[in-house]
């Protein structure tokens, strides 16, 4: 009689379907373990999507900047090349504040006269998500200079549901284009880098917007849609407004920008459905009271800031015609750490040609450049500083001086080597070591607006 070993069999099966999770297990979290275990020619963080711009940049072994010794030579307006003194400090609490003397000039006269606008436009990346950051540096330049209203908010996005500074909801049928994946849009990206469509004339596309309780965003100041050309002469939009009757406005597509004022007064709660729209651009909204400072957050999760260099400039024009830019900020660095290289020469290039490219886009705009936060990452089994954000933060450094551009090291500010360790451990950041959480984006915009309220000082006490 053959006798089995039930136990035994049992014993030896839970061993093999033990290695074969393990093995899944491994194979599952190679990816998203520190790269440095796993070193590849491109790495990117776990946490982090990066833009088909900048993968290609930093594969682009040609794109390197050699640097003189005292002097940089960028490409001037009409193609000639300038020379840049290398001694110039671009941080604000240096010399940069010369570099954002017009927005300071525009800034003073707001103050001295309590009338007129400042408008600043407020690119990033996920740091930037749910309006985090962007939201109290608004807050700082209104409760110091006047403006109420949220500014500019596209009909759909990734971090709508995250947002404080206004309630945000849109219906699922929305036919978009990002240029974090699309080079050559059906129409031109509008200025947040994204357009939308209502594609199916047979469907109903809406969004829908309601203010919050958040300081300086109580209501819906002054709702007016932004959209773009098309020959399509049968759009229009239906419009509800707090406890308002619906009513209808025809959509009147034939300029390259065109706006329409949704309601004649303020609202708590505004709804938007767009009925046989299909063909024409749709951007987004603005909500502003027309006076004092306003700040329209256009980060996008992933962008290094490279698509920028995309943006159509006649299209911006149209924009800047309508919002009138004084400042533009760029603030990227999160999804340029990680390629496991330290040579940020090709970002510091491409960089450049995007702030040149802006300037064309918003010819009365200075430009203020934030740079990378700290990163933590493990090493040698310590979180600690990722090598890769000195020569970023470096890099970017750089490329402010070559464009005449102010600047701020955020690095720097939040306490250099090491702090965002301390951030994490001070529940400011959270447990990916990269980005900041509510209370920390907080202070980080206190730290921000300080920079530029400083250069602010010393433009008074020098002009």
């Amino acid at each position: 009689m053959l006798v089995v070993n039930t136990s035994s069999n049992s014993y030896f099966g839970k061993i093999i379907l033990f290695l074969i999770l393990a093995i899944a297990t491994f194979l599952l979290f190679k990816n998203i373990l520190p790269p440095r275990l796993f070193p590849e020619k491109v790495t990117v963080t776990n946490n982090i999507v990066m833009d088909s711009l900048a993968i290609a940049a930093q594969s682009d072994t040609t794109a390197m900047v050699v640097e003189a010794q005292n002097t940089d030579s960028i490409q001037g307006e009409a193609g000639q090349m300038e020379e840049v003194d290398a001694n110039f400090d671009p941080a604000l609490k240096s010399d940069g504040y010369q570099n954002l003397k017009r927005f300071y000039a525009k800034l003073h006269n707001l103050e001295q006269t309590q009338s007129g606008t400042v408008r600043v436009a407020y690119f990033g990346d996920s740091m930037n998500d749910g309006d985090y950051i962007v939201q109290d540096v608004r807050s700082e330049f209104q409760s110091d200079y006047g403006g109420e209203g949220v500014g500019f908010v596209a009909v759909s996005s990734l971090s709508a549901g995250a947002r404080g500074s206004i309630s945000h909801q849109f219906s699922k049928n929305w036919y978009s284009q990002s240029f974090l994946k699309v080079k050559k849009p059906s129409r031109p990206f509008g200025i947040d880098g994204q357009v939308f469509f209502a594609k199916d004339p047979s469907q109903t596309y809406w969004v829908r917007y309601k203010a919050q309780s958040q300081l300086h965003s109580t209501a819906l100041n002054n709702p007016t849609l932004f959209y773009g050309s098309s020959r399509n002469e049968k759009g229009y939009v239906t419009i509800k407004a707090d406890k308002d009757s619906v009513h209808s406005k025809p959509l009147e597509p034939n300029k390259l920008l065109n706006t329409l004022k949704l309601t004649p007064h303020n609202a708590k709660s505004l709804q938007v459905d767009f009925h046989r729209a299909d063909s024409i651009p749709i951007y987004g909204l603005n909500f502003d009271d027309g006076r004092g400072v306003h700040v329209d957050n256009f980060s996008t999760r992933g962008n290094s800031g490279l698509p920028l260099s995309i943006l159509s400039p006649a299209l911006m024009n149209a924009f800047d015609n309508v919002l009138n830019y004084d400042l533009v900020v760029l603030h990227y660095g999160a999804n340029v750490l990680g390629y496991g290289s330290l040579n940020y020469n090709w970002y510091e290039k491409n960089m450049t040609t995007v702030v040149n490219n802006l300037r064309q886009c918003f010819p009365n705009a200075d430009i203020l450049i934030i740079s990378t936060a700290d990163k933590a990452s493990k090493i040698e089994g310590v979180m600690q500083t990722d090598p890769a954000v000195t020569p970023l933060a470096k890099a970017q450094r750089n490329y402010a001086r070559k464009t005449s551009s102010g600047y701020i090291n955020l690095y720097d500010l939040m306490g250099g080597n090491g702090s965002m360790v301390k951030w994490v451990d001070n529940h400011l950041a959270g447990k990916d070591y990269t980005h900041f959480n509510g209370a920390g984006s907080k202070k980080i915009a206190k730290l921000i607006y300080g920079e530029i309220d400083n250069g602010y000082k010393k433009y008074k006490t020098n002009r």
